[in-house]
């Protein structure tokens, strides 16, 4: 055997901590197959030698929870996310309108609920600038719509209109509609004013957001919302040679509509599995158990701190979820919870535990994302179920959605029990990360960061917020890497840099061992990712 590729002149991170560090790494046939001094030993005159230059080798990462066709699209709309202040919002939505004239709507996606007061968006502040059009932009969260009166009117929305279930339509005091609306029930009217996307547009699209990924070290992402309108999309840019990761596709399944979309389900897995080759895969099910705390629909086992009658908004109920769970669970596919509050988790894990009774043991490896809130009488039971734990480390931060929004809502005290990381590892259970981009930010460097500091990019504050939460550098590592390798059923692939392992590596210009502080971790840039020894960035 001779090597294809040898690196050397850096540090080479296994990601195993019986093997640790090593100074080479071969690589033949998409796979690593040997380490130091042997690895050295395969290299020949054709062998590629790539000098780390100080730097490290280590295993690449993977995202158990991001929308990439979603971040994609994003693009091609108003650029609303970067918007400071409600006039610049206003003034970036004008300029889009006027730049496509033939638009029938206007549309962006990730405003800052914090831009207003409370969260709370006026209709008349679009007007001002486009009243012959809809307009439709979504919060960073994507679970608030702002809307002008235009696609207010255009989706048959009046003051007449009750609240559907699963939504909040905001009122003002008289009763009219203001222009703020919550959750997909209220918010699905306005969507399917947005225009229709083509193949084309969402291949294009999705070959973007995926060079991203892979510039920030992800070769493998769980997509946490497919429909099946977006398997071809998916299928399309993988077959064109533009996919730059592996995927697995998680259907969403709604109460609505889940018993006619799960035979589509096992029929579009077919499909997957007939056309995506080892790229993509779809043997998951996702389910959304509530919303977001920032615009009070994640559900809670205590009322709102700042509106004691609510408790927030279940999307099911958990006797619906447990059964819907099971039928999932039999036909083979995995679950995959969205669940913030502290009542959204126990719902979800009720479920799961449900399932457990229900089917039987197996390896099924269910998934529950975001725990933004997890009530202490239920921490142990991530472990004792076998439940992966999904977070957003990003998340876990004194930010302005934090101090502005959350603990606001919830109080201090509750606010004090955010993103147990620490406390789920320190009891066992199987954890894995992800970025919910476009929610924030997609790159895992950020996120690792903030997991072991639990800092602001300012470096706020300075102990860490919640310090007893905070987690080391080596496990924060794994987690974005062997932990979502685990996720995906693939540990026996990749997440670690051992022979007969995938080649799937990322190089940082230095070691990340080195870097006390967390802004300069943070601002760490990927230097090289491999895919199966194959250089994606």
């Amino acid at each position: 055997m001779e090597a294809e590729l040898l690196f050397v002149g850096g540090t080479i991170r296994t990601g195993d901590s019986a093997r640790g560090v090593s100074d080479a790494l071969a690589v033949a046939g998409g796979r690593v197959v040997a380490l130091g001094d042997a690895a050295r030993a395969l290299e020949s005159a054709r062998t590629e030698v790539v000098d780390l230059a100080g730097g490290a080798l280590l295993p690449s990462f993977g995202d158990g929870h991001v929308h990439p066709l979603m971040a994609g699209l994003e693009m091609r709309g108003a650029k609303i996310r970067d918007c400071d202040s409600i006039d610049e919002v206003v003034r970036e939505v004008r300029r889009w309108a006027d730049a496509n004239p033939d638009a029938e709507c206007i549309f962006g996606e990730g405003v800052s609920p914090t831009l207003a007061p409370g969260g709370l968006f006026d209709a008349h502040w679009l007007d001002d600038v486009v009243r012959d059009r809809p307009v439709v932009l979504r919060t960073m969260d994507y679970h608030t719509a702002w809307v002008n009166s235009a696609a207010l009117r255009s989706a048959g929305l009046t003051r007449d209109t009750p609240d559907p279930v699963g939504g909040e339509i905001v009122r003002t005091a008289d009763g009219e509609l203001l222009g703020t609306l919550r959750e997909w029930g209220a918010i699905n009217p306005v969507l399917a004013l947005l225009p229709e996307v083509t193949l084309h547009d969402g291949v294009d699209s999705l070959a973007a957001a995926s060079k991203m990924l892979a510039a920030a070290g992800i070769t493998w992402v769980q997509d946490a919302w497919t429909e099946l309108d977006d398997v071809e999309i998916w299928l399309a840019t993988a077959e064109s040679g533009r996919l730059s990761t592996r995927v697995n596709l998680a259907f969403r399944a709604t109460p609505e509509s889940w018993k006619a979309d799960l035979p589509a389900f096992v029929e579009a897995r077919q499909k997957v599995a007939e056309r995506g080759g080892d790229t993509v895969r779809a043997e998951t099910v996702k389910f959304f158990a509530d919303g977001v705390i920032e615009a009070g629909t994640a559900a809670l086992l205590a009322p709102y701190s700042d509106c004691p009658h609510s408790h927030g908004i279940s999307n099911w109920t958990t006797d619906e979820l447990g059964r819907v769970a099971a039928e999932v669970d039999r036909l083979g596919f995995q679950i995959h919870i969205h669940a913030i509050g502290d009542a959204g988790v126990r719902m979800a894990l009720d479920a799961i535990e449900y399932v457990d009774r229900c089917n039987g043991p197996r390896d099924r490896r269910a998934t529950i994302a975001h725990l933004q809130l997890v009530d202490g009488d239920d921490l142990d039971r991530f472990e004792s179920l076998g439940v992966i734990a999904n977070f957003q480390p990003l998340w876990a931060q004194l930010d302005p959605l934090m101090t502005e929004l959350t603990i606001p809502r919830i109080g201090v005290d509750r606010g004090e029990l955010q993103y147990r990381i620490g406390s789920l590892a320190e009891r066992g259970a199987r954890v894995a990360f992800g970025s919910d981009w476009p929610i924030t930010a997609h790159e895992p460097i950020k996120g690792i960061a903030t997991a072991i500091h639990r800092q602001t990019s300012a470096g706020v504050p300075s102990e860490g917020w919640l310090p007893r939460e905070r987690v080391g550098l080596d496990w924060a590592l794994a987690t974005y890497s062997a932990g979502i390798a685990y996720q995906g059923f693939e540990e026996n692939s990749w997440g670690r840099l051992l022979p007969g392992m995938r080649a799937d590596m990322i190089q940082l210009p230095v070691d990340p061992r080195h870097l006390a502080s967390s802004k300069e971790l943070s601002d760490l840039v990927v230097s090289r990712t491999w895919l199966a020894g194959k250089r994606v960035h």
